[in-house]
């Protein structure tokens, strides 16, 4: 049986998770939702669905009610999921099964792991640089989300910083009093993982600039800082992102480009990166097409996945990247698969998909109603690009195949599209 979405073989055990989920989210312990009636025994699916989480299924902390009604459709009358379905998102400050515990209790339907994409999820392909000494900087669990990714040797910001506590100036209740000894026993730090936005911004952005001029040895320095620098690998473009605030919030693309801009104007270099990844790269879409078709071969459906659907509220993250993808497929079908370039390994399991269609929804960051809305209204004007600088501008890439309102409609669309619509 798959080890994804709502089994019966593992009913109750599983619905007792589903429970301390809720439970752990304040929610109430509401019975299982169960999806639409439908009509005879469809054929099995030859689509899926990539779904963003922020704006398009949840607010903050607060679930979409339209989410709530999607799924409904996507499961089936013995709470399955009709087709397949991963979460791709930018977020990246969780655990992997955290993010999949409150999307269970949100969504009233269950969530696997493995059906979660966080922005540096694709990290787990960059084998190279797992037995390397590694600067990881973010938020939350940092260190296990590293460890998960296969980095086995990580160092922290503020292990960083208690070994060399003059490189942290700029908070002047955290200077010391006094001057410690120089330290010539910790290990050179080999490249810097960026997993998303940190909590104090001056500080890593001090500390990583020292990794990077120092060659990884910050407590000494050098007369010229190397050049190509130490590896980065880093995820999550997103410059802005929409919570419960009525307008959108930095992202970590802000914090990108914060450390770009620092760099260039300190060395008057360009600082490179080994890999970039989340929406909108290439090879987040690639590790998300293979999920999709490992869940389909555990539910047993041989039929191959052609079509994939992905949902999204930001034009420059979401949208964009879909398109993007569509256009990796197209020539993929016609030529074979052409090169990435930048950003990572090259996908090793031949895809089976043709097309990625972008659906955008109105209830995140773009809303066409809000005439100050930061992403482009439809009809208008040039919009200023958001996008990461090493993403070449093409404002055809930002318009999606449809708009709906919300999630539902989303669902509803596809399934229509498809010859599936609910009776």
């Amino acid at each position: 049986m798959a080890a994804w979405g709502c089994v019966a073989s593992f009913g109750a055990a599983r619905r007792l998770c589903w429970r301390a989920a809720r439970a752990a989210a304040g929610l109430p312990g509401r019975p299982f939702r169960r999806g639409y009636a439908v009509g005879p025994a469809q054929s099995p699916p030859t689509f899926g669905f990539l779904l963003d989480i922020d704006g398009v299924l949840v607010r903050g902390h607060r679930v979409i009610p339209a989410a709530l009604e999607a799924f409904r459709r996507l499961m089936n009358s013995q709470g399955q999921l009709r087709v397949p379905v991963v979460f791709v998102t930018n977020a990246g400050n969780s655990l992997q099964h955290s993010k999949a515990q409150e999307l269970s209790a949100l969504l009233e339907c269950e969530v696997d792991a493995d059906q979660v994409i966080l922005s540096h999820s694709p990290m787990k392909l960059f084998s190279e640089y797992h037995e390397k000494r590694m600067l990881v900087s973010g938020q939350g669990p940092v260190v296990e989300n590293a460890q998960g990714l296969g980095f086995r040797n990580v160092v922290t910001m503020d292990e960083l910083r208690m070994a060399f506590p003059l490189l942290d100036m700029v908070d002047l209740e955290r200077r010391l009093k006094t001057t410690p000894l120089p330290r010539n026993d910790f290990p050179p730090i080999e490249g810097v993982l960026l997993l998303g936005e940190p909590v104090r911004w001056e500080t890593s952005l001090q500390l990583i600039m020292d990794v990077l001029l120092s060659n990884g040895s910050p407590g000494t320095g050098l007369a010229t800082p190397p050049y190509p620098h130490l590896p980065i690998l880093a995820s999550n473009m997103d410059l802005l992102w929409m919570a419960e605030a009525k307008m959108p919030r930095f992202g970590h693309g802000t914090f990108l480009l914060c450390l770009e801009t620092i760099y260039q104007k300190v060395t008057g270099k360009e600082l490179r990166y080994e890999g970039l990844m989340g929406k909108p790269s290439i090879l987040t879409y690639q590790y998300a097409q293979d999920l999709i078709r490992r869940q389909a071969e555990r539910r047993g459906w041989v039929a191959p996945i052609r079509k994939l659907y992905a949902v999204g509220d930001n034009p420059m993250s979401d949208i964009y990247g879909a398109n993007l993808f569509h256009q990796y497929l197209q020539k993929a079908t016609r030529d074979g698969a052409p090169e990435l370039g930048a950003g990572g390994p090259q996908q090793q399991q031949p895809s089976a998909s043709q097309s990625c269609i972008s659906i955008l929804v109105c209830t995140g960051v773009y809303n066409p109603r809000n005439p100050q809305s930061t992403e482009p209204v439809l009809g208008g004007g040039q919009p200023p690009f958001h996008g990461h600088r090493d993403l070449c501008f093409s404002p055809g890439l930002m318009e999606a195949s449809h708009v709906v309102n919300d999630v539902n409609e989303a669902v509803q669309l596809v399934f229509r599209k498809e010859g599936w619509a609910s009776e």
